[in-house]
């Protein structure tokens, strides 16, 4: 083997500027400190500034900017706060998102545009706003935080809203991962299975949760949180130079069914 291999060192995002948007719990909280364990100058972002400021504090280097997702003019401001401070952005993990459990017999056009304002619209809005500087550098990676809900259906439980804006946003994912591959920007997808989040909150401990969990995952139990880590750094970083318009499935072989 040769003396200077070090295959290690592709993951490393030393100096690098990360936005992380839904970074004030759950996943995208983990995303932030796992990205900056490796390096990089993490921009975090929610709407919930006192939890952003207690992650920036542990985080030497950060900026938290307190963001609400469904404002265009909060996602610019993200996006202009981030090229002040840092001058650049490499790297954008779309991470915020919500969801609405209803029936569509009783599902409002409301709640369903408000899911898709969130989890879709605005990370089109905010890739079109970070890849511009992006895009001019000839250097930049996108990672999108879809979910395997994206791929298959959700019943039993129901969700047809966030199923459309996740199944949006993988194919989104592709279609920028076109457009700008020539460009030097790379843009691929993460979608994890059952973790345990907010939006998953009570899952973990509910007896028939759990027992429909264990009976359709070949893997039969939730995903940890550091189950994730090395699928995140694998397409922030250099390691997935050669990838980009892919999907990464992380959900205990849920979909392989």
């Amino acid at each position: 083997m040769p003396q200077n291999l070090d295959p290690l060192a592709q993951f490393r995002l030393d100096g690098r500027v990360a936005i992380v948007t839904g970074a004030s719990s759950g996943l995208g909280l983990r995303f932030a400190r796992v990205l900056h364990a490796v390096g990089a100058r993490v921009v975090i972002a929610a709407r919930r500034a006192d939890r952003l400021e207690a992650l920036a504090a542990e985080l030497p280097g950060s900026l938290a900017v307190a963001t609400d997702g469904t404002k265009a003019t909060d996602r610019e401001n993200l996006v202009k706060r981030t090229e002040e401070q840092f001058g650049r952005i490499d790297i954008l993990v779309n991470n915020a998102g919500i969801t609405r459990s209803v029936g569509i017999e009783v599902e409002t056009l409301e709640t369903f545009e408000e899911v898709l304002q969130i989890n879709t619209v605005a990370v089109w809005h905010l890739t079109k706003l970070v890849g511009e500087g992006m895009v001019a550098r000839k250097s930049g990676v996108v990672v999108n935080i879809a979910s395997m809900l994206g791929l298959v259906g959700a019943s039993p439980v129901k969700q047809a809203n966030y199923a459309a804006s996740k199944g949006g946003v993988i194919n989104m994912t592709r279609e920028i991962a076109l457009q700008w591959a020539r460009k030097g920007v790379r843009v691929n997808a993460l979608c994890p299975g059952w973790f345990e989040t907010e939006m998953t909150a009570g899952m973990e401990s509910d007896e028939g949760s759990q027992r429909y969990i264990n009976l359709n995952s070949p893997i039969p139990r939730m995903g940890k949180a550091d189950e994730l880590d090395g699928a995140l750094l694998f397409l922030a970083s250099d390691a997935s130079s050669f990838m980009t318009g892919q999907i990464v499935v992380v959900d205990g072989g849920w979909t392989a069914r």
